[in-house]
């Protein structure tokens, strides 16, 4: 098999359309019906709408928890209303690779936990590949995707997505058996 990856001489927003579009592509050449796009604030979901409008793929938009209320880093009501309507999921919860209990640990005591290291791992690749990897996982959680099947998971580098990946999702216990078949498209 010969896939092409995309990689991007810049990180964040301003490829979020060429990754969704990549990403799109590759989930009919697969017959993948499962798409999971992190968006904090709502603007790289309402592009994920549009992108997979015509489609009959469960999108699934992963936001940030709203723990980081406190720092504005959350999506408005009125988004998420506006996305569901349209025909995504959306998901808010805890991160599945940090911001949980044991950070509140390595907080005051020092150290590091098992999510930082994977987290820390992932980011070696790119910060989408950390998002894209957590929100799969998240989103497996959630009940929203099918661990059995393959899905493809979408992430960025602050704004936007720039990172793309084809994956065997897992739930958080069950990480190991966590596959990244795919990368489609990433910064360099």
């Amino acid at each position: 098999m010969e896939v092409t990856v995309k990689y991007f001489e810049t990180k964040g927003e301003v490829n979020t359309e060429e990754t969704l579009n990549i990403a799109k592509e590759r989930a009919k050449a697969l017959r993948i019906n499962q798409v999971v796009v992190a968006s904090t604030y709502g603007g790289t979901g309402k592009k994920a709408v549009e992108v997979f409008r015509d489609t009959d793929i469960n999108l699934v938009i992963v936001t940030i928890s709203s723990g980081f209320t406190r720092e504005g880093w959350i999506m408005p009501d009125s988004v998420r209303k506006e996305l569901e309507v349209k025909g995504a999921k959306v998901l808010t919860c805890i991160h599945a690779l940090g911001d949980d209990v044991s950070n509140a640990f390595t907080a005051k005591f020092g150290g590091h936990n098992p999510n930082e290291i994977v987290a820390e791992v992932l980011r070696r690749f790119s910060q989408g590949m950390k998002v894209a990897v957590e929100i799969a996982i998240m989103a497996a959680e959630a009940g929203l995707i099918d661990v059995n099947q393959e899905a493809i998971a979408i992430g960025g580098t602050d704004r936007g997505a720039d990172t793309a990946i084809v994956v065997k999702p897992a739930y958080a216990r069950d990480f190991l058996s966590f596959e990244i078949k795919e990368i489609l498209a990433k910064p360099r």
